[in-house]
């Protein structure tokens, strides 16, 4: 963990308010004090506007090596399911030095983006054709070792990944890197989690069952003994087909059958949640659960557009992700989240329940539903919380112009990422003055990976 710092902010964000010359103290990793309208200290280092920084609930580091190689239009029509057929054809030329390449410039990136925690979605495990490696765990200790050379905290969540389509179809191509049966994945989480005490006490291991079109009921049932009250990630209803598809193999809708047949509960995150209904959408608020939503990979994928208005009125918590890391930027999710409704429901200022700041309200929900998706003590500027902190410049040109209650809004829908000056996360300052400490480095290993990988695609 880190030493003990003291930073001074000209204005920090302690709850729904603004507080003017904070000093705030950490210690081990946590925010120890909080001090308000009193003068900076020897030692102190001071930022101008500070923010409770957010976690990436839901993110596929490899992903990010191929952004911009899916966008060419070829006969017949393009949807999301031939996009997955490009994905696993790249995925089967990755080694595991080239996956902890990308992951650590994935993580540069999502920090210097204001981002100071992620959850990693973790699939690929084996040799291509599904051959083990000799360490199960081995693709899941690149992402960590990626993880703490960049100081990103970390959510890792190996997925159960068995079958390749609803109803036991039998797993193909590049989805044979992907597979364990119930009893090997209960080997693999043993291992993820031995491997992770080497990492900063911050650091968790939940699970991921991939999606109820990758599992059975069965193995689904048993799987979730193994997950306590660690974080619990699914993907469900993110494409139509895989609505009837699931519909039309166990009678039920996929949330509509979650929610009838597993604990769903504060320690699960469903992910996309797109096509629900009016009851299933009530439900699963209802049920604690977190949406894991990922609005700029929804658009590029053309998922569709989340319930959000109804999720809200039924006081549903939501976070975000950057999931296929096409683009990664916080304000760009918390921007294409609002404007996806804009655009659907003809409206504006849509996800804010009653009157009142619609960047203020997304950001603080997305805070703190990113942290308990992440089952991380964050989320908010508190005593005992831990330190993951953002700093921006209120002065930049994109928000000089702003009142304090109107710079969520503008962080959201008027900033890009370069207001971001520092970020810590748990403690750990990785980026300051815009730029992550470990930067150049990673960069380097990350543009090598990528002459491999275009001399075999």
């Amino acid at each position: 963990m880190s030493a003990k710092q003291s930073i001074f902010a000209t204005k920090a964000l302690l709850g729904e308010r603004w507080a003017h010359d904070v000093r705030l103290s950490i210690a081990d990793g946590r925010i120890a004090g909080i001090e308000e309208k009193t003068a900076v200290q020897s030692g102190d280092l001071r930022v101008d506007a500070l923010l409770p920084a957010l976690s990436n609930l839901h993110s596929h580091t490899f992903q990010r090596a191929m952004a911009g190689m899916t966008e060419h239009k070829v006969a017949g029509r393009e949807s999301f399911w031939t996009w997955r057929e490009t994905m696993y054809r790249f995925l089967e030329h990755l080694t595991p030095d080239q996956i902890e390449a990308i992951a650590a410039q994935v993580f540069v990136e999502m920090q210097e983006a204001g981002f100071a925690a992620v959850g990693e979605f973790h699939y690929v495990h084996h040799q291509k054709g599904g051959t083990r490696y000799a360490n199960l765990a081995e693709l899941s200790q690149r992402i960590m070792t990626a993880a703490q050379e960049t100081g990103i905290g970390l959510t890792h969540l190996p997925v159960l990944y068995t079958y390749g389509g609803a109803g036991e179809k039998p797993l193909a191509g590049g989805q044979l890197r992907f597979g364990n049966s119930v009893e090997r994945f209960a080997l693999l989480l043993e291992e993820c989690r031995s491997a992770a005490e080497a990492l900063p006490n911050d650091a968790v291991v939940g699970m991921a069952p991939h999606s109820l079109r990758a599992t059975s009921p069965v193995d689904l049932k048993q799987a979730l003994q193994f997950a306590g009250s660690n974080p619990v990630h699914i993907h469900v209803a993110e494409q139509p087909k895989e609505v009837a598809d699931i519909r039309g193999w166990l009678g039920a809708r996929p949330v509509e059958w979650l929610l009838a047949n597993m604990p769903i509960g504060r320690n699960w995150c469903a992910i996309h949640a797109t096509h629900m209904t009016t009851e299933e959408t009530k439900g699963l608020a209802q049920s604690g659960a977190v949406a894991g939503l990922c609005p700029i990979t929804e658009a590029n994928l053309g998922d569709g557009s989340f319930n959000g208005p109804q999720w809200i009125a039924a006081k549903g918590r939501f976070g975000v992700g950057s999931d296929s890391n096409v683009r990664i930027s916080l304000m760009e999710e918390l921007r294409m989240l609002e404007y996806s409704q804009r655009l659907r429901d003809l409206s504006r200022n849509v996800l804010v329940p009653g009157q009142g700041s619609v960047g203020s309200f997304l950001y603080a929900e997305a805070a703190k539903g990113g942290a308990q998706a992440l089952g991380r003590d964050a989320g908010l500027i508190a005593d005992g919380k831990f330190a993951d902190l953002v700093a921006i410049d209120s002065q930049h040109v994109s928000l000089c112009g702003l009142k304090d209650e109107q710079l969520l809004d503008g962080l959201c829908f008027a900033a890009g990422d370069t207001v971001v000056t520092d970020v810590w996360s748990a403690g750990r300052h990785q980026v300051k003055d815009g730029r992550h400490v470990a930067r150049e480095k990673v960069a380097v290993r990350y543009r090598q990976v990528l002459k491999e990988l275009v001399g075999v695609l």
